[in-house]
């Protein structure tokens, strides 16, 4: 089973929660964000056991394909696969689908984020070797994050059964989109919810065949581009049929359509985070005894529960303050209370508004 399995990296995120220090060219993925080494190259890590580097798929964009080359030089250049624009996750996952097809016929695919935390990696293989057995037989898996309190922030799979306490393959009734806090606070008591880990693992012509039944056009683009792949004639051709090809998610445009005896998930026994935004760093990252995150030259006084990032190269000072983010990036500095740190994107679309793009 092994030599079939390819992990396909998305890697193309904007990032924009994360700015000043996510910028177009290197965005969160591409960022040291809860350690020394960057999102990407910790998922590169986390995947390698599962597959080799000539299985070892990323998806990114245009702008970012010299950063992730020189973050993961052993990869093979056809393995880089560069989007000419974003278009969501649905026509990544297809243009990534064909590119396994050609190297393999039977080659399953294990599409994950390239930006989230996940520990103990040991736990992380087991759940993603389960799921690629189950997806072996046949059906779409997912993997599947048992809940730690009501998230209004992240969608659900709602299943048929309650799972277990281990990883055995459990069958999906229908994805949830984001709840409100007291249907969220519902399905904790139920324990029939995960949360939705934007994990998948699937055979590449199981997902090409979904991708025909349900996204027929998308699927027809998606057959242009493989018709050209390993000639000279890709590049153009993906540069002029990509950007026409729908943008959508592959959760919306596929997985809430599939048949329900489809639909298998993985209950999984890690800890996960999708570190959408500066508050969720205390999660992942070392913390001093007050609570706080501290990365770069920082003097902290009566400052608790706080994430100070001193990126650019001066001291950052915070004094009697509980709860705040800040973040030198060297051009820009941001300070805000950690509960606003999701509205950190809005700031990223006021600066593309005023043409800051120098900051972007």
């Amino acid at each position: 089973m092994r030599r079939h399995i390819y992990c396909v990296l998305m890697a193309g995120g904007s990032g924009t929660r994360f700015w000043p220090l996510s910028r177009r060219k290197k965005p969160k993925q591409l960022q040291n964000i809860a350690s020394n080494k960057s999102m990407l190259r910790l998922t590169v890590e986390r995947v390698l056991p599962l597959s080799s580097f000539d299985r070892l798929l990323v998806v990114t964009g245009a702008d970012q394909a010299a950063e992730v080359r020189k973050q993961i030089p052993e990869i093979p250049s056809a393995n880089l696969i560069a989007e000419p624009v974003p278009r969501n996750t649905a026509p990544c996952v297809g243009l990534a689908a064909i590119h396994a097809l050609k190297k393999d016929p039977d080659a399953v695919m294990v599409v994950l984020p390239a930006d989230h935390h996940i520990k103990p990696v040991s736990k992380f293989r087991t759940a993603i070797s389960t799921a690629a057995r189950r997806a072996i037989k046949g059906g779409l898996v997912t993997v599947g994050i048992r809940p730690t309190r009501p998230e209004t922030g992240y969608g659900y799979l709602e299943l048929k059964e309650k799972p277990g306490s281990g990883q055995k393959p459990v069958m999906v009734k229908r994805f949830v989109e984001k709840p409100d806090s007291a249907t969220a606070k519902k399905y904790i008591r139920g324990g029939r919810h995960l949360w939705n880990a934007g994990i998948f693992v699937f055979t590449a012509r199981k997902i090409m065949d979904e991708l025909e039944t349900h996204m027929p056009r998308l699927h027809t683009g998606l057959m242009e581009i493989a018709d050209s792949i390993g000639t000279r004639l890709y590049n153009s051709t993906l540069e002029h049929v990509f950007p026409r090809l729908e943008a959508q998610s592959i959760d919306y445009g596929v997985m809430e359509k599939v048949d329900q005896n489809e639909i298998f998930t993985v209950p999984a026994c890690f800890h996960w985070s999708d570190v959408g935004s500066f508050a969720a760093l205390p999660e992942v990252a070392r913390k001093d005894k007050a609570g706080n995150v501290v990365q770069g030259d920082a003097l902290l006084l009566d400052t608790n529960e706080s994430v100070v990032l001193a990126r650019g190269g001066r001291l950052v000072a915070v004094l009697g303050l509980d709860d705040v983010v800040v973040v030198d990036a060297g051009d820009s500095v941001l300070v805000c209370p950690v509960s606003k740190a999701q509205k950190v994107k809005e700031a990223v679309g006021v600066l593309r508004k005023k043409g800051r793009t120098e900051l972007l």
